[in-house]
This record gives structure tokens, sequence and C-alpha cells, in this order.
């Protein structure tokens, strides 16, 4: 496995190397102090993970994370010196899978890596494959997803929420197990989160947003996925 560390602060990246070479000891870990350089080498390099900065003096991270997500699907956690619940959210939306706070434990950053690499291995096949349900077409592969023949413009949070929601067709899934699924295990009591985005999925691939025929709320317990008649 390689991991791609995109932090200016060495002493960062030695902790991030020690801890990751301790449990995973074939893991390769490269790294780069400039943002810019950051964003070519996840094309080059092809890493399984990459971490990021959230306060590099040469480029924003928001804007950062934006870039990768524009060509990479890869796995990316954002470190944070401190943070809102606001920049927490900006983040997750440009793009980010997870976020860790400086200085962490050992045992917490491994747990959130192991627990990120699980999430993104366990939907890895899923990748593989498009489905089409009535209008609406899913790219797994590209994470495109095209209505009546026109792409439909998701937000990388937007997307998995709307796959985890389609790979369990006629299933209801509750706000935890969505909160889980897409944010983290931390978000579990967030369940503001899931009703601001489906809000939004529902504004995208819904005729009336206001009488949504394919996403729909089961009060008290969650959403689902219906196939469009």
């Amino acid at each position: 496995m390689k991991v791609l560390v995109i932090e200016d602060n060495e002493q960062i990246v030695r902790d991030i190397s020690f801890c990751l070479q301790v449990r995973y000891p074939e893991i390769f870990v490269v790294s780069v102090a400039e943002g810019p350089k950051g964003i070519e080498m996840v094309e080059t390099e092809s890493p399984d993970l990459v971490m990021v900065d959230s306060s590099l003096p040469d480029i924003d991270t928001l804007d950062l994370v934006s870039k990768i997500r524009e060509f990479s699907d890869v796995a990316l956690i954002i470190l944070y010196e401190e943070e809102t619940d606001i920049e927490r959210a900006r983040g997750l939306e440009a793009g980010a899978d997870e976020y860790i706070i400086k200085p962490f434990s050992p045992i917490e950053f491994l747990a959130k890596v192991r627990a990120l690499l699980r999430r993104i291995q366990g939907i890895a096949f899923k990748r593989e494959r498009s489905v089409s349900i009535g209008e609406l077409i899913i790219n797994f592969s590209t994470h495109e997803v095209f209505l009546s023949g026109k792409q439909v413009k998701l937000t990388p949070i937007e997307y998995q929420l709307l796959s985890e929601l389609v790979r369990n067709d006629g299933r209801v899934i509750t706000h935890s197990t969505l909160l889980e699924k897409v944010w983290g295990s931390e978000y579990m009591k967030d369940s503001s989160f899931v009703k601001k985005y489906i809000y939004r999925l529902r504004s995208k691939l819904e005729p009336n947003a206001s009488k949504p025929k394919m996403l729909l709320t089961e009060r008290g317990l969650g959403y689902k996925f219906i196939k469009p008649i």
C-alpha cells in the first residue's frame, strides 16, 4: 500500500510514517510539502491513501481537495490542527473522506485509517460496473450520474450518499447507518447532515423535490431508494 502525505511539517510526516509502518510493515510512504506538487503526485504515484494538511502555505486546502477529486477517487484524509463544524463540513463536501485532528494519538490515528480503508475497500467492487434505473444511470467506475441522457453534477458526498441508497434499492437505510457509511462513525449523531444532502439530491434528481418519487423518507427511521415506475 502506498500513502502520499501532503504536509510541510517534517515532524508530522515522521509521526505519520512511524504509525503506519508499525501497523502496516509493507507500507510505502511518500511526502511532499507543496500543494501543487502533491496534486501532481496523486496522478503520477497512484497512491492508495492521501493525507492533506489543512494549512499548507501555498494553496487553499479545499481547492487542493477539489482539484484532486477532478481526476481521482483516492481515499483522502484532511489533517486539521483545529477545526469547527463548518470547516469539517466544507472539507467533507469538497471531497475528503475523513479528518484527523493534530496532534493525534497513534491509536486514534490508526483506528481512523483502518475504518476508512475498510469503507473504501468494501465498495470497491461496486465501482466496476454501472446501473441503469429508468432514466437514471450511475457509472460506479467514473462516478458519473446521468438523468434523461444529461449528466448530473454531484459533489463527492452527494454521489456517495446516492450510491449507498441505490445499492440498497428498496431497503430502508437508517440515519445512523448512512452517517457511518458516508461520513464516518463519529458523525452518527449529526442527522442534519443526511437531511441536508437528501434535499440536495432530490433537487437534482426528482421532477418535484417536494414530492419525491425515488428518494423517500421513512419518518423516524431513515431513507430508501425506490425505482421509478
